[in-house]
């Protein structure tokens, strides 16, 4: 009667490890950091801004999508948009 309580505990233990897993590998993750652009206009109007700030950061070696995130927020001429 003992060995099968004991084969029952190493399976709880066993299943109770391995879903802890996911959590591990999870927090060993590198978190990239995330760069909030926000614009009064529109995306198209700010294009080529955009554009030369995405260039300079990859000149410092930060790299949107790689080392660097970025979210983008358009406010359309509508200011009242960034109170959210």
């Amino acid at each position: 009667m003992q060995s099968g309580q004991l084969k029952r505990r190493e399976l709880i233990v066993l299943l109770g490890g391995a879903s802890a897993w996911p959590l591990m590998a999870r927090a060993q993750q590198r978190t990239m950091p995330v760069i909030g652009l926000f614009g009064v206009a529109t995306a198209a109007t700010w294009s080529p801004w955009v554009a030369a700030f995405v260039q300079r950061l990859r000149e410092l070696g930060w790299i949107e999508g790689r080392t660097v995130a970025i979210e983008y927020r358009w406010a359309d001429a509508q200011s009242e948009r960034f109170g959210r």
